[in-house]
């Protein structure tokens, strides 16, 4: 015991000689997005800024899951799109034009969190700002400290561009280099300029992040192919002896085994009538053996998420009325689909879908006036995907390199005004389009969906 004693300064020296010696930066993967890209997008911005404006992004805020146990770090999407750094504690500045900062003249600065062997010993290993400049290529790299030092005048610009500032983050008492003192220092600053903007970047950044170029397609193709395996894979192992909760962890195995490092959103595995709630996550009933369950559920990779939707009977077969109900649904995402072309207004898919459920459920006499269809599908049919489940974007006409989904529903509750052999079915399908110059991409295609090859994947 005396020896190891005697022998631990030793040792600690050759770690702390080993930490600083050792390659910056935690680069396992291989195919995130490259320097160039963000670089590119960064460009992309100041040309979508007015003259002599500044725009200045945070990264996200680390939150508290209980105690002191945190809830796992997601970067800021926007401050993502324009670093790739995934590391929280940060602030990048874009200027329009290059500025005489002190010693720099330059037209970006990111502030980023310096290296630190006992913090890393703990959390994982930081880029630091050698690390960030040899992989981001960002033409000025500072530690954060110096955030609250460099000679900024924010008071000269024509706009100071910026996100309405976190009112949620957490103090970290034992520093003065993060997220909670950056926010504190900005406000500072600028609380008295009258040239404050909070909505001009919210406008760019979605008209940047609306059209997806080649590299986020490779990773977004990435995404949603795992979770199209997993869903498949699903289908194959689905009965009806199953919970929500085992149902979701089946799908969410096969999502981080073939490489995404988290899922897009909370997974919804809603049976029964919890097929009926849009948003269910609580994913705890046992499953019964007439049972539907919509398995809404997607992968994240690299940042870009998933997001498919499949309704499944529980034990591999539909009922008549179950089948009655999928067949509209299923018309109905095929009529918006159809519709998602360049060109198209962004909600026409969602008119299609809406003109086949209103008429299809005054057929079956679920409904008697066609208007009273909100009763049972009660959401819009579209919205963009990407770096968000709900991604940026513009709802104006569609143009070629959006991806949207299109995922029409119909949900009746017990209790609903109509036959009960109706209720507590939900069902929802939804897929991830493409939008091209010409024919729409089904990117999540490969998942079955008809009644027909849903019943024969289950068999398998």
């Amino acid at each position: 015991m005396r020896r190891i004693s005697f022998l631990l300064p030793f040792f600690l020296l050759i770690a702390v000689l080993s930490f600083f010696g050792a390659a910056d930066g935690p680069d396992y993967d291989k195919d995130l997005l490259s320097p160039e890209f963000h670089a590119g997008r960064r460009e992309a911005l100041r040309n979508l800024m007015p003259d002599s404006t500044v725009a200045v992004f945070f990264s996200a805020p680390v939150h508290t899951r209980a105690n002191d146990v945190m809830f796992d770090f997601h970067q800021d999407p926007n401050f993502y799109y324009l670093s790739g750094l995934r590391e929280p504690n940060a602030v990048l500045i874009i200027f329009k034009e290059k500025q005489h900062i002190d010693t720099l003249f330059t037209n970006e600065i990111i502030f980023v969190q310096p290296r630190n062997p006992s913090d890393e010993a703990w959390d994982g290993k930081r880029y630091g700002p050698n690390g960030v400049k040899q992989h981001f290529k960002i033409a000025s790299v500072l530690p954060g400290g110096e955030f609250r030092k460099l000679n900024i005048d924010y008071s000269k610009f024509r706009k100071v561009l910026f996100f309405p500032l976190p009112d949620d983050v957490k103090d970290d008492p034992y520093s003065k280099e993060d997220l909670f003192d950056y926010v504190a220092h900005f406000k500072t600053v600028t609380q008295k300029n009258k040239n404050n903007n909070t909505s001009i970047l919210a406008e760019s950044m979605a008209m940047l992040r609306q059209i997806k170029l080649p590299e986020e397609m490779e990773l977004l193709r990435k995404a949603i192919n795992i979770s199209n395996q997993a869903h498949i894979e699903l289908m194959r192992r689905l009965d009806s002896t199953m919970t929500e909760y085992q149902v979701q962890a089946f799908i969410q195995y096969h999502f981080m085994w073939a490489g995404a490092e988290a899922c897009g959103y909370p997974s919804i595995c809603g049976a029964g009538e919890n097929s009926c709630i849009l948003h269910y996550v609580t994913n705890r009933k046992p499953m019964e053996q007439n049972d539907l369950i919509v398995v809404d559920a997607g992968a994240e990779y690299h940042g870009y998420t998933a997001d498919i939707t499949r309704t499944l009977p529980a034990n591999g077969k539909f009922s008549p009325e179950q089948k009655q109900i999928y067949d509209i649904v299923l018309e109905a995402q095929l009529a918006g689909i159809a519709l998602c072309k360049k060109g198209n207004e962004f909600r026409d898919p969602h008119k299609a879908a809406v003109r086949v459920i209103k008429k299809r459920l005054k057929e079956l006499g679920i409904i008697k006036k066609e208007e009273d269809y909100v009763k049972y599908f009660f959401h819009g049919t579209s919205h963009y995907l990407g770096l968000d489940v709900h991604d940026a974007g513009m709802y104006g006409a569609l143009q070629p390199g959006n991806v949207i989904t299109v995922e029409p529903g119909i949900y009746i509750p017990a209790g609903s005004d109509c036959d009960p052999k109706w209720w507590n079915i939900g069902v929802r399908i939804e897929d991830d389009i493409l939008i091209t110059a010409g024919e729409p991409e089904v990117l999540s295609g490969t998942v079955p969906k008809t009644t027909e090859a849903i019943e024969l994947e289950m068999k398998k």
